[in-house]
């Protein structure tokens, strides 16, 4: 299963919790003169003002799988099929031909915009092969666990060089998310924009780790979670060690309270210990006592806040009573690039500087 399936929550195709991915079927797909030519005129702004080089030569990488790739030359022409490669291409200002759910992207990742004209070439689990190499691919970019990952194999039959970056790291997360984000750079001809991006990454985190130590706060114990209404059952999933979002607040000076003696009293089985992710109700979020609380946004009508809300356990968890829960901003990617990290890290330097 992918890290998308294991992040996302979905019923019907419709995105439920706030990293959810919503995208069935397939889309009709422009010629490849056409993709290129549309998705080249829409830039970013930080990419427009981009002066780092782009190296031309060959390219010989050991991809996240322990996969030897050559390229002849950087890749220029390439499919993505997981989101936080696809933000992370959009960051080294690198258009791809072809993404995987492009209106799930679109919804649920605000760090970066993806351009019109991109092809959008179906799901990760099943993308639609047709559309995929009517982009004309040079590169195809997949997440993988494993050398004999089963997308792996299918997709270089066709004979295009595909890189396979690592799904997750749990005991370095953050360090996952660079290495990936390195090697996108390094196929791509954008070493020198990889490695900007990267120090900007640090300087934020360090910023914002000063900024909390600064902070006056009654406990540095912290939990973010986000959840789902499934046939009327309100189901919480914590981020435990592992999770992205718990190593950054780690990074920051704060403290996980779910421990492996919480899940073991309070967890109800749905670990998924490569992301870092866990599964409980209402009830097991009083297990964490007077930690400080962040979730992500859901609101709307059935959302998973909305039934939290409601329930009288919430109302007397210490946090809620005493002001320190935290919303996260709507569109927080939890498995994203440098980009999305850096927007969880003023997300939680916000909440926890707020006078």
């Amino acid at each position: 299963m992918s890290r998308l399936s294991r992040l996302v929550r979905s019923t019907v195709c419709l995105p439920i919790a706030a990293l959810t991915l919503g995208a069935c079927g397939t889309t009709t797909v422009s010629s490849p003169e056409d993709t290129a030519a549309d998705a080249s005129s829409a830039i970013s702004a930080q990419c427009a003002e981009d002066s780092t080089a782009t190296s031309t030569g060959p390219v010989t990488i050991t991809d996240g799988v322990g996969r030897t790739v050559d390229l002849d030359h950087p890749a220029e022409r390439i499919v993505v099929l997981e989101w936080q490669q696809i933000e992370d291409a959009l960051t080294l200002c690198v258009t791809p031909v072809g993404v995987s759910d492009v209106d799930g992207f679109s919804t649920w990742v605000s760090s970066e915009k993806l351009p019109e004209g991109v092809a959008d070439i179906g799901t990760r689990e099943e993308p639609d092969l047709d559309a995929l190499y009517a982009t004309d691919p040079d590169l195809i970019v997949v997440e993988a666990f494993t050398a004999d990952d089963e997308i792996i194999a299918q997709l270089e039959d066709s004979g295009i060089p595909v890189l396979a970056t690592l799904g997750a790291r749990p005991e370095d997360p953050i360090g996952n998310m660079q290495d990936v984000f390195s090697m996108i750079g390094e196929a791509t001809g954008r070493t020198k924009r990889a490695t900007q991006v990267l120090d900007e990454f640090d300087e934020h985190l360090a910023s914002a780790k000063k900024e909390v130590a600064g902070a006056d706060l009654s406990t540095t114990d912290f939990l973010f979670f986000d959840g789902w209404v499934e046939s009327g059952t309100l189901t919480i999933r914590p981020y435990t060690d592992g999770a992205l979002f718990t190593e950054i607040g780690k990074e920051m000076g704060l403290t996980p309270a779910w421990s492996a003696e919480v899940e073991e009293s309070k967890g109800t089985g749905g670990v998924y210990p490569d992301y870092g992710l866990t599964t409980t109700d209402i009830e097991g979020l009083t297990a964490v006592g007077d930690a400080n609380l962040f979730y992500a946004n859901d609101d709307g009508a059935g959302s998973y806040v909305e039934e939290m809300e409601k329930n009288d356990l919430w109302a007397s968890l210490p946090a809620v009573q005493e002001g320190r829960v935290h919303k996260f901003p709507p569109r927080i990617w939890g498995a994203g690039g440098p980009r999305s990290c850096e927007q969880a890290i003023d997300a939680y330097v916000d909440a926890l500087t707020a006078a």
